[in-house]
């Protein structure tokens, strides 16, 4: 791996994975993000495991990337760590 400077328009932001998303006290909407943020009033279109871009200033939603067949990916977590590749498909295993 090598060190490179980031820009300061990428330092403005981070990328978030949603991991719920849940109505709150008088029906307002709210995502939880990986690493423990909540977003008050996302976008509609935003669902458990989706990407978004939140905006580091204002803790706002930039922009949101979907969970769905055909995207490039990479591996967050496990033996395949690093690794960047196309959801082909998803596996449902209820219950477990």
């Amino acid at each position: 791996f090598m060190l490179h400077k980031v820009a300061k328009e990428e330092a403005n932001y981070k990328l978030c994975r949603v991991k719920k998303v849940m109505r709150g006290p008088r029906g307002i909407p709210y995502a939880v993000t990986h690493d423990g943020r909540t977003v008050r009033y996302p976008d509609p279109d935003v669902k458990a495991h989706d990407t978004v871009r939140l905006n580091l200033e204002t803790g706002k939603i930039l922009d949101h990337v979907k969970f769905e067949t055909g995207n490039l990916v990479m591996i967050s977590g496990g033996n395949n760590i690093g690794r960047v590749g196309t959801i082909t498909h998803e596996e449902k295993h209820p219950g477990s």
